[in-house]
């Protein structure tokens, strides 16, 4: 049996001698607008960045794009001229913080809130050509239960949930999950609580999300931490500039940089649900000694 190492950059288990890395692909979603989604998108991107990873950040809101703002990107062409064939997906990357890469979404654009299945496969298509050029790939979704949502979220290897303490969030984070697990099978569900007083508060929002979702939906929810709620990030999002750049001693960006180290030490999931998955074959093989079976 050939002798597994853990790979820190890349979250996976590999065989000795194995070179291939693979890019990770997690959709960060929320079945509520508002709860901060984008801003912890793109601090986690900044942070896995500054750790050695290349981190490729896709705006999925795709009408009504807003993490190029929030970084204070200008981008000359978006995902809008792909799609229309004017442009490759890789002539519309824009460099943010850290050295990230942001594929930027349009904004105001109704054609895009609902992609056809050319549309999708031509994306799918442009993504795959970027393989080898990320180790991480950050999936910004829509908040609610449109077919996009769902795409972006069936496409990824990971689906992280944010929620906040308000009973609002929860419900719609309950809703999202319901659709998920029964229309497209997926099972497991990270979840991140934002805009937490604290440890408890989050643990206990935590858990009544997962008791409710174990009863009656069955399936399987994991806590990855909280961002507790700090006036210094409203300040950061106003400034178009990452929290982890502009305050990087206060107690939020402390917790995203503990948030992005659970995400990179998590072993990557490998989890054929029948949904699209982006990136195709080279990006799907199980990892030997790692079951695909989830």
């Amino acid at each position: 049996m050939n002798q597994m190492t853990y790979d820190l950059r890349s979250g996976l288990k590999v065989a000795a001698g194995a070179g291939k890395r693979r890019c990770r692909v997690i959709a960060v979603t929320s079945g509520k607008g508002g709860v901060g989604k984008t801003t912890i998108v793109a601090n986690l991107a900044v942070c896995m960045a500054r750790s050695g990873l290349r981190v490729l950040v896709l705006d999925a809101d795709l009408g009504l794009a807003n993490i190029d703002v929030l970084l204070g990107l200008n981008p000359t062409h978006t995902l809008l001229h792909v799609l229309r064939g004017e442009r490759q997906l890789a002539e519309v990357l824009v460099e943010g913080p850290a050295g990230i890469q942001v594929i930027p979404a349009a904004t105001g654009t109704e054609d895009l809130t609902h992609l056809s299945a050319a549309e999708r496969l031509l994306l799918l298509e442009q993504v795959d050509a970027l393989d080898g050029a990320f180790d991480v790939l950050l999936i910004d979704t829509a908040a609610g239960i449109s077919s996009n949502v769902l795409y972006f979220n069936t496409a990824a290897h990971e689906v992280a949930v944010v929620v906040t303490p308000e009973p609002t969030a929860l419900t719609d984070a309950y809703a999202l999950m319901k659709v998920l697990a029964t229309r497209h099978g997926l099972r497991q569900f990270l979840v991140t609580v934002n805009q937490a007083a604290g440890e408890a508060d989050a643990r206990r929002t935590y858990e009544r999300l997962a008791r409710v979702a174990d009863r009656f939906i069955g399936v399987q929810l994991e806590y990855v931490g909280y961002i507790p709620f700090d006036e210094a990030a409203r300040r950061c999002v106003r400034e178009q500039v990452p929290a982890v750049t502009r305050v990087p001693a206060a107690p939020v960006s402390r917790a995203f940089g503990t948030l992005a180290a659970r995400f990179a030490a998590r072993p990557r999931v490998c989890r054929p649900t029948g949904g699209p998955q982006f990136f195709f074959d080279s990006l799907l093989t199980p990892v030997e000694g790692i079951s695909s079976a989830t």
